[in-house]
């Protein structure tokens, strides 16, 4: 939405579009305990953290936020992996685009060893691990999860050299638990799980959203009970719900967002119809 049809109802931004800036996140104290565990713990000892949850629950909004504070960290060297499909071969090169090191993609135990290499580099100069964070793991194929397993530690697997952050939906963690995986599943030391919101979490949300943007009351009290109602405990649908509100009520230049406007948004065609119809056969 363009600042013309921000102006209006004085926000600084719309609070529910996907690219908010990170003081506008919404981060619940289950979420910052986590990150807490990340910033102090998991990035100087290493090893596996997992967020798993539902989509619409909050994983990539956690990782996003949680990428850019350990960007601030200048002794911390933080990697996105943004291709977790890829076969081994992509792994690699990806890999190596995100550290910074050159590697012969026909020579992957080279790439291995030099990767390795820059790790421990790292930890000796700084004393805390590369953070490696990847969202939609589930994605990854159990061979290059395996190959980050082995990547990821040395010295018969006492000393890990990354700091690795795995965000995913139910379809990872039933892949941990199986045969192949649980070398890696029972090496997950750091756990997030986002279930879907109660209705006083999605309140919150709603709020946080509403007053980062410079609007508080751009809804009515009732309007946000029936969107937290609505949403079945998703974020997601909560802020695409809003999102679609917002845009009419640019459009048609309302002042404020209330249950009249969710209704003739919302309403089902079926009611209109049965309206429609009694309203004809009332006349």
């Amino acid at each position: 939405m363009n600042r013309l049809l921000l102006t209006p109802f004085g926000l600084k931004w719309n609070p529910f579009n996907t690219e908010l800036p990170t003081e506008a996140l919404y981060l619940s104290p289950k979420i910052n305990d986590f990150f807490w565990r990340i910033e102090q713990v998991h990035v100087r000892e290493g090893g596996f953290a997992l967020i798993q949850g539902d989509p619409g629950t909050g994983k990539s909004v956690a990782l996003r936020a949680l990428a850019e504070r350990l960007e601030r960290q200048t002794d911390l060297t933080v990697g996105i992996l943004n291709h977790p499909q890829s076969n081994l071969g992509d792994f690699y090169r990806e890999l190596a685009e995100v550290f910074g090191v050159m590697l012969k993609p026909c020579n992957r135990w080279g790439g291995f060893k030099i990767l390795r290499e820059r790790w421990i580099s790292h930890l000796e100069a700084t004393r805390t691990r590369c953070c490696l964070l990847i969202d939609e793991a589930q994605e990854m194929s159990p061979k290059t999860l395996l190959e980050l397993r082995l990547l990821a530690s040395a010295r018969f697997d006492s000393q890990p050299l990354l700091a690795v952050v795995l965000a995913g939906d139910a379809r990872l963690n039933e892949a941990l638990t199986r045969e192949e995986l649980l070398p890696l599943g029972t090496r997950i030391r750091v756990r997030l799980t986002l279930d879907y919101a109660t209705r006083e979490e999605l309140a919150a949300c709603l709020d946080h959203l509403l007053d980062s943007a410079g609007a508080p009351t751009l809804m009515s009290p009732s309007l946000k009970h029936t969107l937290c109602e609505r949403a079945g405990g998703n974020y997601r649908l909560l802020t695409n719900l809003a999102a679609q509100l917002l845009a009419v009520a640019a459009q048609r230049q309302l002042p404020v967002l209330d249950d009249k406007l969710y209704l003739e948004v919302f309403a089902s065609p079926n009611s209109t119809t049965h309206s429609t119809r009694r309203n004809s056969r009332a006349r």
